[in-house]
């Protein structure tokens, strides 16, 4: 059916930069026109609603309860009814526009927008979103640094807007609701299957990191109830006594482009993340800030995520095998230096095992204030099973060449992943712009396919990394 759909006979000039041509039929309007700015008051029984970047505006028990800030004083909440276009004014940029699937209350950095009779907000929330894809909310923001801009009503209310027919804005909702559904189920069978792969892995080099390769090796008692028996020639040591030390970055001025030519990146918190350093998660600093060398991003770096929006990506480690940008730490992000009484691969590995994510968690869970927060104390009192470093070298080059095939092909389907996701933004660009032509399709849907507005992705942000712009950004939202 998609690969069916074809453009309108005729077309106009919309005379708006990010829109382009569009229907003949269709016209625009004034946002102010389409929407009423709403200012409500908050009720006793209102739980606190949030708008994320993938669109989803929903109760925050209904996303995930940890890991958010809580406003210690709800100053200037407002209410936020079922249906109401809601646009975040700080981070309308990154795509933080959705229509509410209840009713609540939400902070005042929110745009609370009611649709006038004969508006769908969920088409609107499509088109407002197209603006933000096509960065022309980015260009209007006032403001350089990311989560610096500042969207307003007043802003969306005098851009001009995209305006088909009611009925068509209906059956564009309903032609996206019903592609968004196939896609999506197709990404979740995929993730589904990387989940099967990660926990091959992780059985893998569980094994290997505390039975080490002969199974015939004789055991002891590790003491610890988490790591159980380990061969009996290893110690169990404390991190403390492994490393030289363990260094933190800063937390400097930056925008969100990648470092290019000369300038200096500094590294987000998601740039590690289960065993893989990814060096784009960087944003460009400022080109009169000055470098300190000693946080200067290195290869061969074993860098440890400190702060995260997710929980389970707190702890993260992974190493620097090589560099195309010249990147410093951020105070997000920890660097130990290790001993030479270990093999810094095979200690990679052991930080990315079941027994080290249970002292992850138990760091995290047990730090007052702190969540999603891994304490420097916490992590140098972590205990290892170590082997004899020869053995060490010899446990990790063996994971290296077992994980491998596995890593492929999580990457393959990761990919794909990636594809679908692109294919998704490109379709529905295409349609809420009027560049294809959905009514036939639309009107051929069984009437009860989908309900209006199905939750977009649904993809858990604890297992998706793009996802996770910044621990402040506490998974793609911000409490004010």
């Amino acid at each position: 059916m998609i690969a069916d759909l074809k453009p309108y006979a005729v077309y106009k000039d919309s005379g708006l930069a990010w829109l382009g041509q569009v229907p003949e039929h269709w016209g625009t309007e004034r946002g102010k026109w389409l929407f009423t700015k709403m200012s409500r008051p908050v009720r006793v029984e209102d739980d606190v609603v949030t708008c994320f970047r993938d669109g989803t505006v929903t109760l925050r028990k209904n996303r995930r309860l940890r890991g958010f800030t809580e406003a210690i004083v709800e100053h200037g909440y407002q209410g936020i009814r079922k249906g109401d276009l809601v646009i975040h004014g700080m981070d309308a940029f990154a795509g933080a526009i959705g229509v509410s699937d209840s009713d609540g209350k939400g902070t005042p950095v929110y745009n609370v927008c009611q649709p006038r009779p004969g508006v769908n907000a969920w088409y609107y929330s499509h088109a407002v979103r197209e603006m933000s894809q096509s960065q022309w909310i980015l260009a209007l923001a006032k403001g350089i640094r990311e989560r610096s801009t500042d969207f307003r009503y007043e802003m969306f209310g005098n851009q001009r807007l995209p305006l088909p027919p009611p009925e068509e804005q209906a059956a564009i909702v309903r032609f996206l609701d019903w592609a968004n559904a196939r896609l999506e189920r197709t990404i979740r069978a995929k993730r589904r299957v990387i989940a099967l792969l990660t926990e091959q892995k992780q059985a893998v080099i569980h094994r290997a990191v505390t039975r080490g390769l002969d199974p015939t090796v004789a055991l002891k008692p590790s003491g610890i109830t988490w790591l159980g028996d380990v061969p009996a020639h290893w110690e169990v040591r404390r991190l403390r006594t492994l490393v030289h030390r363990i260094e933190q970055g800063v937390s400097p001025l930056a925008v969100v482009f990648l470092a290019e030519g000369d300038s200096w990146g500094v590294l987000k918190s998601g740039c590690v993340n289960r065993g893989t350093f990814r060096q784009t998660e960087h944003k460009q600093l400022a080109s009169s800030f000055e470098i300190d060398p000693a946080i200067v991003v290195k290869e061969g770096d074993v860098l440890i995520s400190r702060a995260c929006g997710s929980p389970t990506l707190v702890g993260s480690v992974g190493r620097v095998k090589s560099l195309q940008y010249r990147l410093i730490l951020s105070d997000k992000t920890f660097r130990a230096a290790f001993r030479s009484v270990v093999d810094e691969d095979f200690m990679v590995f052991a930080m990315n095992c079941r027994y080290y994510r249970q002292q992850v968690e138990q760091a995290i869970s047990g730090a007052d204030g702190m969540a999603n927060n891994l304490p420097l104390s916490s992590l140098r009192g972590f205990s290892f099973a170590i082997p004899p470093k020869d053995e060490a070298v010899a446990i990790a080059a063996h994971l290296e060449s077992e994980t491998i095939v596995i890593d492929r092909a999580i990457s393959r389907l990761n990919r794909e992943i990636d594809l679908l996701r692109e294919y998704r933004t490109r379709l529905v660009a295409d349609v809420v712009t009027g560049k294809l032509d959905v009514r036939a399709a639309a009107a051929a849907l069984p009437q009860d396919e989908l309900p209006s507005g199905i939750e977009p992705d649904a993809l858990d942000a604890d297992d998706d990394p793009d996802a996770l712009e910044e621990a402040e950004s506490d998974d793609e939202e911000t409490a004010a």
